[in-house]
């Protein structure tokens, strides 16, 4: 048994329950249940149906997207969620960057790199190095004036954490930014890289081991055994190249608004949907949310 769920953009509304019925119809699915007026429904279906990317295709030119899931266990036990362009809207290092003045050169890096161009590692040594110098109050300075979280990140974790899940940011990034999101989303722990600073300001140096694809695989690996729960009893989400290990590994992987070369490796793709689409996969109504 499978379960088809369709959803789109809460802030801007655009499920048709024709659209709906006519898919429905189309593939022989149960009884449509809404999750949430206008924006997100769902239906059971025995068998996979064939045509399914196609449909994906002409749904996303809508502004809706489809997912296609086993109906059983959808609801985990842990969200493994990264930070840059999923918890929050910009990417930390591209803003540190502006601020040191190589905005530009920084940003066409991390594009590369999250598209899987260029190895994490080095790519994100080379962008570290071009901060040298900057002063380390400027982390303060970007997070209060420059970040923004994502759209349904508080009750995407308000409501797998009053269900009793287990909530863990791994990132590519710093700790300087983990920490503060972290706190303030109420993640249970948080893992990123570290920015050396000395005398007041960026080395331009990253600490070591670098945290990149590999070291969230691990994340996954480490917390799961801790939790005494399977790799199956994870959803996790994120966007870049250095996210596939763990969206590929886990019992869902979200890939959300991500770099097309990575969404392509993904069988849950969120492009218009916001962050409390993960909620509508695992079965959670509008009514359920919490935060």
């Amino acid at each position: 048994m499978y379960i088809v769920t369709l959803l789109c953009n809460p802030a801007t509304p655009c499920l048709d329950a024709a659209l709906l019925d006519s898919l429905r119809n189309a593939w022989g699915g149960g009884e449509a249940q809404w999750l949430a007026p206008d924006i997100a429904a769902e239906f059971a279906l025995d068998t996979m149906p064939d045509n399914q990317w196609q449909v994906w295709e002409d749904l996303q030119a809508l502004g809706v997207d489809l997912i296609l899931q086993p109906a059983a266990n959808r609801r985990k036990k842990m969200l493994l969620a990264d930070m840059d362009s999923t918890m929050i809207e910009q990417e930390c290092i591209d803003e540190l960057a502006e601020e040191a003045g190589v905005g530009t050169r920084v940003k066409e890096i991390t594009a590369r790199a999250m598209n899987g161009e260029l190895d994490f590692d080095g790519a994100l040594n080379e962008r570290v190095a071009l901060l040298k110098g900057l002063p380390e109050t400027v982390i303060a300075q970007v997070l209060d004036n420059r970040i923004s979280l994502m759209p349904g990140g508080r009750q995407l974790l308000a409501t797998m954490k009053s269900d009793g899940a287990y909530t863990a940011l791994v990132s590519g990034g710093f700790t300087a930014f983990t920490a503060r999101i972290a706190a303030e989303l109420g993640f249970d722990e948080n893992r990123a890289n570290t920015l050396l600073v000395a005398e007041g300001k960026l080395t331009g140096e990253a600490g070591r081991p670098i945290l990149g694809r590999q070291a969230k695989v691990e994340a996954l690996e480490q917390i799961t055994k801790k939790l005494s729960i399977t790799e199956e009893e994870v959803i996790a989400v994120g966007d870049g190249a250095n996210d596939l290990g763990m969206l590929t590994r886990a019992g869902s992987g979200v890939a959300l608004h991500a770099k097309p070369s990575v969404a392509a490796q993904c069988q849950i793709r969120v492009n218009h949907g916001d962050l409390t689409a993960l909620l509508y996969l695992q079965g959670y109504a509008r009514d359920d949310f919490k935060g």
